[in-house]
């Protein structure tokens, strides 16, 4: 994410070696209902946990999210700032909904938002430099070996492997992909257009367990007993037009400088940095079918 790749920061809130296997099951299990006191104690805010049900039919990826298991399957809380409770909630709606079966996980986003506007077309643009939706994943929870994915309204996207956290010296793995990733937007509204407003925009992502793993590093199959972690951000930038019609990051007419982004994200970082593997949401994987063991 571009805080990451414009600075270091250093993590106020890092959580030590609390978060084993042990702890984190029993924490995904009981879906972060209930958190020690001392669990947490070095933590600003305790990761969120969502559990995924298998998918009982084949989801068609168009961005329509129309399939009974999408109906059945329970939402994520709003997304809030990156930082937290110390800024104001975001200006406009994100959540997420997560299913999977045996070759997939499913992610699908629905983002409200007035100005649907993307350019960038092409696979491994900066997507981000764009409003944009992205994906962060640690499937084996160690905090290094993640992956990362964005993706913007016009269905353009850029993805990354990490081998370890910038502030361990880690350095992003530009060249990499996952390999048959399957997305869609659908848009309520019309994308670039700067003569009405929009309402909103749905993405809707399948990505093969097989395709999050490298040559040294081995992909790992979900496992009801293991627990992985997972967070969404959501950037957000501020915007203008320019004379050509299209719409334009905006700019301070102080200093001339591009405004700064919003972070919109599901489970806080407390800082402004994504690559915090350690206060990402909990991913906790359930073999029961959506339809039978879930709530809307």
């Amino acid at each position: 994410m571009k805080n990451s790749y414009l600075r270091a920061v250093k993590n106020k809130f890092q959580i030590t070696k609390l978060l084993k296997f042990e702890i984190v099951s029993i924490l995904a299990f009981t879906r972060g209902l209930f958190i020690s006191g001392s669990l947490f104690s070095q933590a600003a805010y305790p990761p969120k946990t969502y559990v995924c049900y298998q998918t009982s039919q084949e989801i068609i990826i168009d961005g329509k999210m129309d399939e009974k298991s999408w109906a059945c399957a329970e939402w994520t809380s709003l997304f809030v700032d990156i930082e937290g409770e110390k800024k104001p909630l975001p200006l406009q709606n994100t959540r997420v909904k997560m299913l999977w079966d045996k070759k997939y996980l499913y992610i699908s986003a629905v983002m409200d938002e007035e100005h649907i506007w993307a350019y960038q077309n092409k696979k491994d643009q900066i997507v981000y430099l764009e409003n944009d939706f992205e994906v962060f994943i640690d499937p084996d929870n160690d905090t290094d070996n993640y992956y990362e994915l964005e993706i913007n309204a016009l269905n353009n996207s850029f993805d990354l492997f990490l081998p370890k956290p910038y502030k361990k010296g880690g350095k992003p793995v530009l060249n990499w992909d996952i390999k048959n990733l399957r997305s869609a937007v659908s848009i309520e509204g019309t994308i670039n257009d700067i003569t009405d407003k929009d309402k909103r925009w749905t993405l809707e992502i399948a990505i093969p367990f097989e395709s999050l793993g490298t040559d040294n590093v081995a992909f790992v199959k979900p496992d009801p007993k293991k627990v992985w972690r997972i967070n969404f951000s959501r950037v957000n930038w501020q915007h203008q037009i320019a004379q050509n019609g299209n719409y334009v990051r905006k700019t301070n007419p102080d200093t001339g400088k591009i405004m700064p982004e919003y972070n919109w994200v599901w489970s806080s970082q407390g800082i402004i940095n994504m690559h915090v593997p350690e206060n990402w949401g909990f991913l906790q994987f359930k073999r029961q079918k959506v339809e039978k063991n879930s709530r809307r």
